[in-house]
This record gives structure tokens, C-alpha cells and sequence, in this order.
């Protein structure tokens, strides 16, 4: 029988700690010789990476490199492809001490050896793209030197690594502060890799570039085949020995190009759609050739084949319907990563011809039954400059329970991080924790976001802490107006970039009774001034605007400089070892809050980066985030710790 209780009280089946056991995300898939490789990170072992393989369907899959190695890298404090096939072995980065190694796969009493020096400085020199150079004797990779203790002196160079294990590090090419791994062509003469400068982001312009190798292996000058300042190449493949084939924008969709060397580019199939993505992590991978003039491909969120004779996209039926940028293909078999409404994302083994599909990751069953699983509905909402804003909407979904009549629940208002990023109408366990307990969750691509073209793109150029925090509070209200969420039980919440904007919400008139903000960027002036990353140290040129010309902006954007400003209570959660949002700002705005009246609380979790990993992390987290909605929004959340609230 449905037991009748007010949204926010409801008993759930899951539980902080089984998010926390199934939050292990898969990555950095692909396919040798009909068997798929992939990395999959570990939360009950701290966050370890390990580097899986499986062979045929049906066959288990295996660990190749069990503890304490941990397949990771720090380059763009984001990571980067972290293990490569070279020359009969496998090498790839250690997260412990950022150096490289290589072991042979088929040895199971194989110890793997550096073949990348000491650091001088601990995690002093970072490698990441790793791939193979023409005769296979050499790792090809992007090496990142910190020279300083300070976070933005550093210096990129492409670099060859010999698999001999003297660590004597050949440095190929430097032609930009950023750069991708360098790729050799088919034939050897040519080698070829993406760089791009401050201060633009590799979606805002890049650069594919093109050099002679002679004969003792140098690289000769390079020239720019395709890219530049307005367009941004995301993806690369040599197609031949006198040409490739390009994901880039120049009509401002990511389409796919075939590109010669002498610049002249054919778009295969022109199209109003993303068949590409932000490159946030050097490696990621959105097209993959078939052979024949047909490529498999992301297009949006779908996995889909590009026909380059007819011009035309055909979306692949799938029991998956969301694919990422994270595909490999050989002889008409395609491995990915794919998710569904109701399904975390898994690693899928998919035969074109056949249409034999395959999930080589299903793990461990759900730890609760689908019924309790929200179906994510997919919706447009309208800016108040009228423009979509699409989101999508996840309602409370308990099948024990009902709540009073006339009762409407508490929404939370999910801002993804990036922001130039995108959230898709998947499972999230995140998510369901708090559906199954009576709270909606409404997941938005505000403008800014990734996979609706440049122009929706570049809607936050200069505009972010506006755009954004326009865009969610309109999504809120438009909720509110229809009667599908209670008006007075509003949250944000966001991690990052989101957590920006929960914060910057908080601190100016919105719907919103409340924010949960998790590592957040909270101080845009000491952020633009050197305290974040390089990777990201100029980024708020584009979405805020110079610094020395745009300081007041910068201080009336800032969370940091209105404390005083916050309309309601406040959450704070912090990894103490992030190298992007400094623990030091988030510390310094809770301490402003103290006093103020206003309640809030801050938590600082020890070992962890950018994001959450560990187990027990995720627990505390979501426990203290129910506990914290339960005070303020007005409910007694089942058997959750109290969080020790201060004003």
C-alpha cells in the first residue's frame, strides 16, 4: 500500500554509501586486435584508475594493472589519455608520481619500469596523449613541466620517450603554450598535432598543424593546415599520407573535414549539429573511420554514421541512447562509453553489421529496483532575453509513497560545471538519492553550454554570473509557475563552474531558498590573477573580459566580495588538494559568512583534487546535502546524520 508523507521524507532503497560504491566512472576506451580496452576508476580503493581489457563477448573482463598502480595523469590538472599501445607493450602514467611506464600486457609476472626521468620537483613533469611514434621504438606524448611552485609557470613541449628504458626524453616540437600529442602519418613523412595559445580555449580556436619528419626523426617547421582564432578543431586523424580528416567549426557546428595538406578542407556531410565536443581532456575521441567513406560518429549525444558519398548522418538504433566522445572502431566494430535513462555509463562492444551489442562493464546490479529510478523528461524553457534554455526535469519517483494532497515538492536546480559543458538526460544516482526521497532535480544547459552550435555557445562570452544565473532561476520559476515545484523550495546546485554559479545565485536576488556549492570558483579576481591552473588561468578573458580592463566586472561578479549579499543558506563542500578552485578561496568566503545571521556550513575533504573520488567522500557529501535541504527547506530527511549548521 502507498504511504502517504511529505516529499522530502520518503524512505529510499538507495543510500549515500551505495552512490558512493557505484560511482566508479569508465574512460580512455579502445580496440586491439577484437579486444577492448578501457580505464575505470576505483572509489572503494581512494580513486584509483585501473587499466581493464576483455576479449571476446562473453569472456570476463580483466585488470592489467592491479594496486597501487593508478592509470592518471595531472596535465591540465583535467588528465589526459593515459596509456597508449606501443611497440608490443602497454605504457602509461602513474598518478603517484606522474611519471611514464610501459610493461608488457601478456606477462602476468611483468613489473612495470619508467621509462620517463625522476621529476625534479614532485609531480614536476606530467606527460598525457600518449601514442606511438612510425617504427614504434618511441612513446610520442605532451610533457607539462611546472617550473615554479607558482600554478601558471609552466611549459608544454611534444616529447619522444624511448621504450629502451634510458629515460633520455627527446623533445620533438613547442609551437604553442598548449599543444596535443603529435601524430605521425601513415607513411612517416609527416607528423601532425593541434596548439593552441592563451587566451583562447581549445573551443574557442586551435590550430592544426603540420611538420616534415626527416629522416633521424626531427621535426621540420610547421605550417597551419586547418583552425585559427574563430575555429576550433576538437579531433584529428590521418587519413592517408597527403591528408585528414578534421572535426572543426569554421561554419560553426563541429562537422567532420577532410583536409590536404595544402589547407584545402571538404566538409563531408554539412550539418547544423555538434559531431564533435569541448577537448577538456587531451585524447577524447568523437569519430572513428569505417572504411569505404563511412564513419562512425557522435552526433549530439548519439551514436550515428556518417556517409561521406551521400553526404547525409544516420543515427545507429541502440539499446544506449547517449554516447560520448569516447569511441574507437575496427573492422565494423565500434567500443564506446553509453548511458541511458536508466543505465550509469558502461562500456559498449557494438558489431555494426551484425547490430550485436554488448556491455562490458554492467558491474554489480542496481542497488534498487528501476521503479525507483526518475525517467528524465527532456524540456525547453524560455530566457527571459527569449532564448531555449533546455533542461531536463527529474521527478520525485518512490513507488512506496505519495504525498499529501496538494502538497508540491522542493526542486533542485543542477548547474553543471565547465561551464562549457553539457548534462544529458541520463542515470544519475546522484540525482535519484534525492528523487527517491520526494525531491525533483532539474538538470539545465544554460547558455554557454556545449552541443547546441557556437552561437548558443558563446551566449555567455562576457556574460557568465549573468547568463547563467539567468537562465536556472528562469528554469525554476517556470517550474514553479506550472505547479510542478514548490515556489518556496528552491535550490542550486553545482560543483566547479557550478558551484560558481550556485554561489554568484546566492549572493543576488533569484527563486532559488538556497545553495549547495562544491568546489567552487568563488573569487574571479585572485582566479584571473594566477591562483587557478594554467589550463584555465585565462579562460575568464572570454567569459568575463580582460582583467586589467575589466577589474570592476570582475568584482561585482565575484561571490567573494558580496557576502554580505547572500539571500538565504549557504553549503560549502571542498576538496583540500584542488589545483583548480583553490580550498583557500572557499575557506575565506565561509569565514566572511560567519556572524552574518545567515545560516551555513563548510566541509573540506582531505586527499581529494577537482571533483570528488573517494568512497567515503561521496557519502559524506550527499549525506550532509539531504541534511542541509532537510533544515532549511522545511522536511526530516530518513536516517541521515545532522549537519551542524552556523549563522
Amino acid at each position: 500500500m502507498v504511504k502517504i508523507a511529505s516529499y522530502g521524507t520518503w524512505v529510499s532503497p538507495l543510500a549515500a554509501q551505495d552512490v558512493a560504491a557505484a560511482g566508479g566512472s569508465v574512460q580512455w576506451v579502445d580496440l586491439r586486435d577484437g579486444e577492448t580496452w578501457w580505464a575505470e576508476s576505483r572509489p572503494d580503493e581512494g580513486g584509483r584508475v585501473a587499466l581493464m581489457r576483455a576479449g571476446r563477448p562473453g569472456e570476463q573482463p580483466r585488470q592489467v594493472l592491479g594496486a597501487p598502480w593508478n592509470v592518471r595523469n595531472r596535465v591540465h590538472e583535467y588528465g589526459g589519455r593515459p596509456w597508449a599501445f606501443v611497440g608490443g607493450k602497454i605504457v602509461f602514467t602513474h598518478w603517484v608520481d606522474q611519471r611514464v611506464y610501459a610493461v608488457d600486457p601478456d606477462d602476468a609476472d611483468a613489473t612495470p619500469g619508467p621509462i620517463s626521468p625522476e621529476p625534479a620537483r614532485e609531480h614536476g613533469d606530467r606527460y598525457a596523449d600518449l601514442t606511438a611514434s612510425p617504427d614504434g621504438t618511441e612513446l610520442w606524448c605532451v610533457r607539462e613541466t611546472q617550473l615554479s611552485d607558482a600554478s601558471v609557470d609552466v611549459r608544454r613541449d611534444l616529447v619522444a620517450l624511448p621504450l629502451d628504458g634510458s629515460q633520455q626524453v627527446r623533445v620533438l616540437a613547442a609551437s604553442h603554450h598548449f599543444m596535443s600529442a603529435p601524430k605521425p602519418s601513415p607513411d612517416g613523412r609527416h607528423v601532425a598535432w593541434l596548439g593552441w595559445n592563451h587566451p583562447a580555449m581549445p573551443w574557442d580556436g586551435t590550430e592544426l598543424c603540420v611538420a616534415e619528419l626527416t629522416e633521424d626523426g626531427k621535426v621540420g617547421e610547421h605550417r597551419v593546415i586547418a583552425g585559427g582564432p574563430a575555429e576550433a578543431v576538437c579531433q584529428f586523424r590521418w587519413e592517408g599520407p597527403d591528408s585528414l580528416l578534421a572535426l572543426t567549426d569554421p561554419q560553426g557546428w563541429w562537422n567532420l573535414h577532410r583536409v590536404t595538406l595544402d589547407g584545402a578542407a571538404t566538409n563531408l556531410a554539412p550539418c547544423e549539429e555538434e559531431l564533435g565536443g569541448p577537448l577538456w581532456r587531451l585524447g577524447s575521441s568523437w569519430f572513428a573511420p569505417l572504411g569505404n567513406g563511412r564513419h562512425v560518429i557522435v552526433r549530439g549525444t548519439a551514436l550515428a554514421v556518417l556517409d561521406e558519398r551521400s553526404g547525409t548522418v544516420t543515427d545507429v538504433e541502440t539499446d544506449l541512447p547517449v554516447w560520448v566522445g569516447q569511441i574507437a572502431a575496427e573492422n565494423g566494430v565500434v567500443v564506446g562509453i553509453a548511458a541511458g535513462p536508466h543505465t550509469e555509463a558502461v562500456v559498449v562492444r557494438l558489431d555494426l553489421a551484425t547490430g550485436e551489442s554488448t556491455e562490458l562493464t554492467a558491474g554489480e546490479p542496481l542497488p534498487l529496483d528501476e521503479a525507483y529510478l526518475p525517467t528524465p523528461q527532456e524540456r525547453i524553457f524560455t530566457s527571459p532575453d527569449g532564448e531555449r534554455i533546455p533542461a531536463f526535469v527529474y521527478p520525485p519517483t518512490n513507488p512506496d509513497y505519495a504525498a499529501p494532497e496538494g502538497e508540491l515538492p522542493p526542486y533542485l536546480i543542477h548547474v553543471h560545471g565547465g561551464p562549457t559543458g553539457s548534462v544529458e538526460g541520463t542515470l544519475s544516482l546522484n540525482f535519484a538519492y534525492f528523487t527517491s526521497r520526494g525531491i525533483g532535480v532539474v538538470a539545465v544547459n544554460y547558455g554557454g553550454s556545449t552541443g547546441y552550435g557556437r552561437q548558443f555557445r558563446e551566449r555567455l562570452r562576457g556574460q557568465w554570473g549573468v547568463v547563467d544565473v539567468q537562465d536556472c532561476a528562469a528554469v525554476a520559476q517556470a517550474l514553479a509557475d506550472e505547479g510542478t515545484a514548490d515556489p518556496a523550495r528552491l535550490a542550486i546546485r553545482g560543483g566547479s563552474a557550478g558551484g560558481y554559479t550556485t554561489a554568484a545565485a546566492m549572493t543576488m536576488p533569484s527563486p532559488f531558498a538556497c545553495g549547495n556549492a562544491m568546489f567552487p570558483a568563488i573569487d574571479m579576481v585572485s582566479f584571473a590573477s594566477g591562483e587557478t591552473h594554467d589550463f584555465e588561468s585565462r579562460y575568464l578573458d572570454g567569459l568575463i573580459g580582460p582583467l586589467d580592463t575589466a577589474r570592476e566586472v570582475y568584482i561585482e561578479r565575484s561571490p567573494s566580495e558580496r557576502p554580505e549579499r547572500l539571500t538565504g543558506p549557504i553549503l560549502l563542500l571542498q576538496g583540500l588538494e584542488d589545483e583548480v578552485c583553490p580550498p583557500a578561496h572557499t575557506e575565506a568566503f565561509a569565514r566572511a559568512i560567519e556572524g552574518s545571521g545567515i545560516r551555513h556550513a563548510y566541509i573540506g575533504f582531505p586527499g581529494e583534487q577537482h571533483g570528488f573520488r573517494r568512497a567515503e567522500t561521496i557519502k559524506a557529501a550527499l549525506e550532509a546535502e539531504l541534511s542541509f535541504y532537510g533544515q532549511v527547506l522545511g522536511f526530516e530527511p530518513d536516517n541521515v546524520p545532522r549537519l551542524a549548521l552556523r549563522t
